[in-house]
């Protein structure tokens, strides 16, 4: 991009432009999903199917002065990875809520309605199967979205999609993330130690010290981080929630001293251009690739802390962590049960509550905030629209297969829910996909805008 048409960037641009790019991220991240979670299933039924099982039971330790622990390497994936997968979450959660799609009530509102809807819906609908049953304690699985692949297949329909809608659902995934880390740290807890969760408070209150003294080191966070966690470990509150405690004590704030980075970033630029102008020889060009990488670091060494880490962790959550964690969780062995399982209370719960839960408790709650004048519809986005996006919000996968760990444990109720989450997610992905790539959004839009203008004639 020239100097010309940097300048002549509109301010919806520069807004639109972070969005464009986490989508990006996100959708990269849902192809590696949905690659390892062929494998997983491939590989759990294929005459190799023990080695996989075998794998994820191989015992790791990890020691640290003179204490060791020693688990399974599932248990480090999904007690260990996935807490710098909710530090992420935390993480986005508390951007978004300072400057993002929910630091104001008007901007907030139709996500979080819809949020609020796509969770009480599809836990409804699992407890109308499965009350009094032993799959009771599932009802938090059907309440869970994966922003990875619901973005991701939003991302091939291509640019009938208006980027409205993306910016709508990832709101909408990350108000449904705070649901879901209330719910894990709540309801899906073992017997409380309180000799650890005082411990834990300890260890979060000298975050908050650190955070008030200004200390912006990313060390120091990182270790204590790493205490709290250890803490939560014993204390019967699942680990994961330690992420989200400690992304709440990063500081968010930026301190730019403006004279000193801009005398600095001058300086590199001026022997960038002395390089450019002199030609271009070998050492000329390492001297402008020099002055740009340089120039990079003086960027991110004045990013507040909270982004500096966001942008250290979300490539490896999104191509690392989150792909490794599908493959450990979603080979299931499905042989001539998987029929029978589907046909289960369970499966059936799963299913109906993603599949048809999600969708018609979104598009219901965001229906209701806009014609009570909570909310408005964004730009460009139709009710049709809206109820596609609430079928994509039906692939739960990642984090319905977390909260089904925490339900279930090692039991074979825990396969015959992962068949349901599968089945709901390939389901659900199809039927948003559908929908959207049917929706005519010049007639939607305008049906949407002839609901709210009746409002407000009423009004």
């Amino acid at each position: 991009m020239n100097n010309r048409q940097a300048n002549e960037a509109t301010p919806i641009d520069r807004f639109v432009r972070p969005f464009q790019e986490f989508a990006k991220l996100e959708t990269s991240g849902g192809m590696l999903l949905i690659g390892c979670t062929v494998i997983a299933l491939v590989w759990a039924n294929s005459p190799w199917a023990s080695s996989y099982f075998h794998l994820w039971h191989t015992d790791l330790m990890f020691g640290f002065a003179g204490k060791n622990l020693s688990e399974p390497l599932h248990f480090w994936i999904n007690d260990g990875l996935m807490a710098l997968f909710f530090l992420v979450v935390g993480l986005e959660i508390k951007r978004e809520t300072l400057v993002g799609e929910l630091a104001s009530f008007r901007k907030a509102a139709l996500p979080i309605a819809a949020a609020i809807g796509g969770m009480l819906v599809p836990a409804a609908i699992y407890w109308f199967f499965n009350r009094g049953g032993p799959g009771a304690s599932g009802w938090g699985i059907p309440m869970a979205t994966d922003i990875a692949f619901a973005l991701g297949v939003l991302a091939l329909l291509g640019d009938r999609i208006p980027v409205s809608l993306r910016i709508f659902l990832a709101a909408l995934a990350i108000a449904d993330d705070i649901g879901a880390v209330l719910v894990i740290a709540f309801f899906y807890t073992e017997q409380i130690s309180w000799i650890h969760l005082a411990v834990a408070g300890f260890f979060f209150a000298a975050l908050i010290a650190m955070n008030r003294a200004g200390a912006r080191h990313p060390l120091i966070y990182a270790v204590l981080g790493v205490a709290l966690w250890l803490a939560f470990l014993g204390s019967g509150i699942h680990a994961t929630v330690a992420g989200v405690l400690l992304a709440i004590t990063i500081p968010a704030r930026q301190r730019i001293d403006s004279r000193a980075f801009l005398a600095r970033s001058e300086k590199i630029l001026a022997e960038f251009r002395r390089a450019d102008e002199a030609g271009e020889s070998i050492e000329d060009g390492a001297t402008k690739s020099a002055a740009v990488h340089m120039l990079a670091e003086e960027c991110e060494s004045v990013e507040s802390p909270m982004l500096r880490f966001e942008h250290a962790l979300a490539p490896w959550i999104k191509h690392l962590i989150m792909p490794v964690f599908a493959l450990a969780n979603a080979g299931v062995a499905l042989g001539g049960d998987a029929a029978s399982a589907l046909a289960s209370p369970i499966s059936l719960g799963i299913v109906c509550g993603l599949a048809l839960g999600k969708p018609i408790g979104i598009a219901s709650f965001s229906w209701l905030s806009v014609r009570t004048g909570l909310a408005f519809l964004p730009n460009g986005v139709g009710w049709r629209q809206i109820l596609g996006a609430g079928a994509l919000a039906g692939i739960g996968f990642t984090i319905s297969l977390f909260v089904t760990n925490l339900a279930f444990g090692p039991t074979p109720t825990l396969e015959t829910a992962k068949v349901g989450i599968l089945a709901a997610s390939v389901v659900a992905g199809a039927a948003g996909t559908f929908i959207l790539s049917k929706t005519n959004t010049g007639r939607d839009v305008a049906r949407a805008k002839g609901v709210s203008r009746q409002k407000g004639d009423r009004s």
